[in-house]
Order: C-alpha cells, then sequence, then structure tokens
C-alpha cells in the first residue's frame, strides 16, 4: 500500500524492441522453441523476483513473452522484464481483496479480479479505469480473454455467475445489464460457485466452465443469449463498502428453481468428469471436490482439469467417450464378438472358449525388460514403482494386452484415488485388444467388486464362467463369487442410499441429465496435491502438449510425460505451496508463484556439472505422501502440512489465502 508507480515503463519496453532489433531475443526464441525431455532434465531455477508483499496468486505473460504480470494479495499488480529481471512497473490497482487473475488485453492494457467482487480494465499508463464491474456478489475467482479478441472478457464468480463484459459497450452494474453468460445458481442450486474458466484458443466460441463440484462445462457460446442479472426486486449500491450480508442476500434472490427462462439449450454444453466420481450414487463423498483450473491445448482438442483433493485429468473433447460401462461389454461380448471369436482366439493361439494357456506376446527388447522389472516390484509388494514401469512399457507397446491386464492388477493393489477405476479401463482395453486374455475378464469383474459394483462384478463373473470353464471352479473364483453373493444380499435387505442434501441438490432436470451423459478422461497425472487452496493450476508445456506441470500443497512443481503419465521432475517451487506455473509463449521459460512472496523463473541451465539444489529426487515419495495429504481428514491434512513445511511455529500462508 502506498507504494510509489515507478517510472521506467516506456524505457523498459524500448530497451525490449532494441534487443529485438538486434535479433538477441529472437535468437533465443528459435534456439529454445520447442519443449524437449533433455530440456526438462536440465530444468532449473534460474532467478528470483521479489517486490511483492503478499502471496502472488497469479501471473500472466503479455502476448509476445516480453512482459510478466504478476498479481498478489498485496493488491498490486507488478510489470517485469523477465529479461533483465527488471520490475517495470508497479500498479495500485484499487481492488480492496486479493486479487486472483491478471489478464493481458493488450501491450497496454490488463484486466484484473479479486476477492472484493470486481472485475478492473484499466490502461498500465493510466490511472482512470476502463471497467469497474461490480456485478458480482462474491469473489471473482478467474478471467478468461479471447487470443484474437482484445474486447471481450469473462469472469468466474464464486456468486455461480460466468460474466461476460465487452469494452466496445458502456456498462452500467444494474438489473438491466445483460451480461449474465451462465448462472450455475439455477442448475446446482444456491451454493454453487465458479472456479476457473478458459477459451478455447482454436475456436474462441467454446468456453470451459469449472465449478465447486468435480465436473467440468463446455459451453457454445454462439448458442447461448446473454441474460440480465437477478437482484431479487432491489437495487444494490455498486459501491464496494456493501456489507456482506447484502451480498449473501443478493446470491440467494439469484438461485432459481428450475430456471423456467433458461438461456442455456440442449446442445450448448458438455460435461467432463472422472469416470469413478460421476458413477458414484452418492457424488458429494468426502473430500469435497471443486476444479480448480482448466486449460485448453494449444491445438484446441484437449482439456486439462486440475480438480481439488483428485487428481489432474486430461480430456479429449472431440472423442471423449462415457465411463466405462459393464453393461456395454456384456451386450458387446455376448452378441457382437460370439461370430468372429474363433477366429479371433485363433489368431491369439488359443483353443476356444475353454480358456487354454494364454502365449506370451513377442515384445521389443526394452518394453520386455520394463515389464520384467515391472514384475520384480510386484513381487516387492512396491506397486507405485510397478505402476511406473508399466506406464513407460504401455507407452511404447500400446497394443499389447498383457501390460494393461498387469498395471490393472499393480493399480487395485497400490489403491490411490481413482486407482481401481483405471484398473477397469486398463481390463476394458485388455478385453479388447485380446477377447481371450483370461486375467483380464477376472481382473474386471474383481475390480467392479472393489467398486461397489456387486451386480455387474456378478454378471462379468457370469460371463467368465461361461467363457472360460477351465477356472470356473478356481479358488480365487470361488472366493470372489462369495464375497459377491454377501453383497448381493446386503444389497437386497438394505434401504437405498440417501439422495443429495438441499446444499448440493441439482435443482434442473437438465443439470442431472447432463451429469449422467457426463465423458470421461482419456489420461491422468497423479503425484501433487491440491486439498489447501483452490486457485491452484495445471498447464502443458509446449505447442506439442506433451509434459504437463501443475503445483502441490507441498510446493513442489511436477513435471509429468502426457504419453506415459510418469513424473519425470520434481523441483521444489515454494518453501509452502505453489499455486501457478506459466510457460512462456514461445520459448521455455516457465514463471511459478505460489504462498511466498516472490516470483521465481526457471529454465534449462547449462550442463556445467552443478547439481541443481531444488530437485527433489525421489519424486516418488512424495507422490506417494502426497496421496496420503489428499486422503486426510482436514486436521490430519492440517498437521501434514506444517509437518511436511518444516515445523508448526511457520506461517504458512494467510488465511486469504485459502478456500472458501
Amino acid at each position: 500500500m502506498g507504494r510509489r508507480e515507478e517510472p521506467g515503463w516506456a524505457s523498459g519496453t524500448i530497451g525490449l524492441a532494441a534487443a529485438r532489433e538486434r535479433g538477441d531475443i529472437d535468437r533465443k526464441f528459435q534456439a529454445r522453441l520447442m519443449v524437449t525431455r533433455p530440456m526438462i532434465d536440465r530444468l532449473g531455477l534460474e532467478k528470483e523476483l521479489h517486490g511483492h508483499m503478499g502471496c502472488v496468486n497469479c501471473l500472466e505473460w503479455s502476448h509476445d513473452g516480453s512482459i510478466l504480470a504478476s498479481a498478489s494479495d498485496d493488491l498490486h499488480v507488478i510489470l517485469w522484464d523477465p529479461f533483465r529481471y527488471k520490475e517495470l512497473l508497479n500498479i495500485a490497482t484499487g481492488h480492496t481483496g486479493n486479487i486472483f487473475s491478471v489478464k493481458f488485453l493488450s501491450p497496454d492494457v490488463i484486466a484484473t479480479c479479486a476477492a472484493d467482487g470486481t472485475v478492473r480494465v484499466r490502461n498500465v499508463r493510466g490511472s482512470s479505469p476502463l471497467l469497474e464491474c461490480t456485478c458480482h456478489c462474491a469473489r471473482v475467482k478467474r478471467l478468461a480473454v479471447a487470443p484474437d479478441n482484445p474486447h471481450l472478457i469473462w469472469s468466474a464468480g464464486e456468486d455461480g455467475l460466468i460474466l461476460q463484459h465487452d469494452l466496445r459497450t458502456s456498462h452500467k452494474c444494474s438489473p438491466d445489464s445483460a451480461n449474465v453468460l451462465v448462472n450455475l445458481l439455477n442448475h446446482l442450486g444456491r451454493y454453487a460457485e465458479a472456479k476457473c474458466v478458459a477459451v478455447n484458443p482454436r475456436r474462441p466460441y467454446q468456453l470451459a466452465v469449472g465449478a465447486n463440484d468435480f465436473y467440468v462445462r463446455l459451453y457454445d457460446t454462439r448458442m447461448i443469449k446473454l441474460a440480465k442479472l437477478q437482484y431479487g426486486g432491489e437495487q444494490v449500491n455498486s459501491s464496494t463498502s456493501r456489507q456482506i450480508w447484502e451480498r449473501q442476500n443478493l446470491r440467494c434472490s439469484r438461485a432459481g428453481h428450475g430456471d423456467p427462462d433458461n438461456n442455456i439449450p440442449k446442445g450448448a454444453v458438455h460435461y467432463f468428469a472422472p469416470g469413478h466420481l460421476s458413477m458414484e450414487p452418492n457424488e458429494h463423498t468426502f473430500p469435497k471436490k471443486a476444479t480448480t483450473y482448466v486449460a485448453f491445448s494449444h491445438d484446441g482438442n484437449e482439456l486439462l482439469v486440475n480438480l481439488g483433493s483428485e487428481q489432474v485429468y486430461l480430456f479429449d473433447i472431440n472423442s471423449a467417450r462415457r465411463p466405462v460401462l459393464v453393461e456395454s461389454f456384456i451386450i458387446q461380448h455376448n452378441h457382437g464378438n460370439r461370430e468372429g471369436e474363433s477366429k479371433q482366439q485363433g489368431k491369439n493361439g488359443t483353443n476356444g472358449t475353454n480358456g487354454a494357456v494364454e502365449t506370451q506376446p513377442q515384445l521389443p527388447d526394452r518394453v520386455r525388460q520394463l515389464k520384467e522389472m515391472a514384475n520384480d516390484f510386484v513381487n516387492k509388494n512396491n506397486y507405485s514403482n510397478a505402476v511406473v514401469f508399466y506406464n513407460e512399457a504401455i507407452a511404447s507397446c500400446p497394443d499389447c494386452a498383457m501390460l494393461y491386464s498387469n498395471r490393472a492388477a499393480s493399480l487395485m493393489r497400490r489403491g490411490w484415488s481413482g486407482d481401481t477405476y483405471a484398473a477397469i479401463k486398463d481390463c476394458y482395453k485388455a478385453i479388447k485388444l485380446d477377447s481371450t486374455h483370461v486375467k483380464s475378464h477376472f481382473r474386471l469383474a474383481k475390480g467392479l467388486m472393489d467398486l461397489k459394483k456387486a451386480r455387474e462384478a456378478h454378471e462379468c463373473l457370469l460371463y467368465f464362467k461361461d467363457k472360460f470353464p477351465r477356472h470356473a471352479n478356481s479358488h480365487a473364483v470361488f472366493l470372489l463369487q462369495k464375497d459377491i453373493n454377501v453383497a448381493l444380499e446386503s444389497m437386497e435387505t438394505q434401504p437405498d442410499e440417501a439422495g443429495d442434501t438441499e446444499e448440493n441438490q441439482p435443482t434442473s432436470l437438465l443439470e442431472r441429465q447432463l451429469r449422467t451423459s457426463a465423458l470421461d478422461y482419456s489420461q491422468r497425472f497423479l503425484g501433487h496435491c491440491n486439498t489447501t487452496t483452490d486457485i491452484k493450476e495445471a498447464n502443458f508445456l509446449g505447442p506439442d502438449s506433451n509434459y504437463i506441470a501443475a503445483g502441490s500443497d507441498d510446493g513442489s512443481m511436477f513435471i509429468w510425460c502426457r504419453k506415459s503419465g510418469n513424473i519425470i521432475r520434481c523441483l521444489r517451487g515454494d518453501e509452502s505451496i505453489l499455486n501457478c506455473i506459466q510457460l512462456h509463449p514461445s520459448m521455455f521459460l516457465l514463471a511459478t508463484s505460489g504462498i511466498e512472496t516472490v516470483v521465481r523463473l526457471w529454465s534449462p541451465r547449462p550442463e556445467d556439472g552443478q547439481e541443481e539444489s531444488r530437485v527433489i529426487r525421489d519424486s516418488g515419495s512424495a507422490a506417494m505422501a502426497n496421496q496420503q495429504r489428499m486422503r486426510s481428514d482436514p486436521f490430519e491434512a492440517m498437521l501434514l502440512n506444517i509437518s511436511f513445511a518444516g515445523g508448526a511455529d511457520r506461517d504458512l500462508h494467510s488465511p486469504a489465502c485459502r478456500p472458501t
């Protein structure tokens, strides 16, 4: 507060322009344009930027990468020269609450949103705002801008609204303001909150929205008509000093009951969610899930989602499928594959439905070695490492049923969040590749039982016995059938589970239908922890999207191989919690921030033999500890955060950094 806005913006810009004319920056861009595995292996800390006095909640690169913007709990935005590590401008934004998002609309125009419920747009060289919108009645968590349209901004607020702001038209915060694109309250009820929003860079009419649940909603804005704000019959003072109770009353008055005048037509939105969560009979189990960040791939065909209290998920928005269902499997194999079954069995070296001994496929030497190493870890009960090696083997040989089946067994034994469902997906994949693979059929039935899908497991096991009579009387089959029978008897005597409470009951038929038809993920990335803050990001690294990065509650920056899902680099990015990771638009230069007051820049370091001090060598142990943290109750999680941060006497973060 009271900081002086330093001169030097113009001189800093001129200096960068001169550097471009000399070709210094362009040569650097060309040399580092692609992100490769050797570059990630050399990734290390380049520089720390000091200037903020509070948690740094968001980062944003200018379109050409010449400027980095950071925004903080100190209510300031700082513009940096990332190549000379120089503060170009320190802007007092006028916000009265923590800033959660900053965006460039042009090199000279930035937009911000904050906990004070306002969205502000200003020229960095001027003092008067271009927009000051107070239409939201709760914290505004994220902004989105279209890459080729500097006039439009979308804001996501914890009042459940997605607002569209058009700088080409004058705006007045009043009941006549028709700037509501999406009102989640009308579908989810009065407790709905919008947490994040992103625009597809290739198809700007597609808008992805994350809320305080595990569903990601993809809207086609061409089909949506902007609606007016609902004020419950009262004119609301636009002053930022209005009281909290006024905001809450306003929020409640906006919550519809079925939304009879729904502005979201059928077909204008599709839902995406991890299959094991959307298939749960009671979706609102502990711990509570919330989508903290969504990001599109460079080609606009994939959506990356950081899910609070869960993992990072990748969705193919063009060809995603619904969660795997045993009913479709039974129908397919009972009616669709019978005619070609004998031909397929002959091809795979088995002698009919009696389930003779499975032949071992011929694998490339490297894949065979990976499989053998994975098997050794299984024999040592080290299922986490076994999964890592099976991941690598499958990435190199994606058409081997045995590898999927073996990984499924390891996943079920490891037991991290979502592992059993991932194992079922592997079993389906293995059976699709080889319908005579005995172990895959049995593991599918066992996985369904582990998910408490007793009826589906029963049908699957019946099919297994019919298809493989040689194995029908084995001891493992007997024990599984016994467990299934007990579960089925219990289901007949116990009443159905209670439905959703008022707090989480969807209020519209459309919402229930969309949840039922939610599309499943194509890949997931495990190892980080996302429970303490609700602004944690996950981003693609590079235009080819071969690598994924995310922060974590333990302060680590995790980088995964997109193809295998394995952790390939883990660095200490913050001494408390790492929230933000943003890649430079045209070179491999990462900016990160979190609970600390510093911004860190990361780049491939010289091959001079020096060891990077911030590397976390045992990323597997860090991942396992994070999985434990995510499955702990809130009090245990707090103790874990304290112990991992280095002591109870440490001020981990401001209470304002915590989620609602």
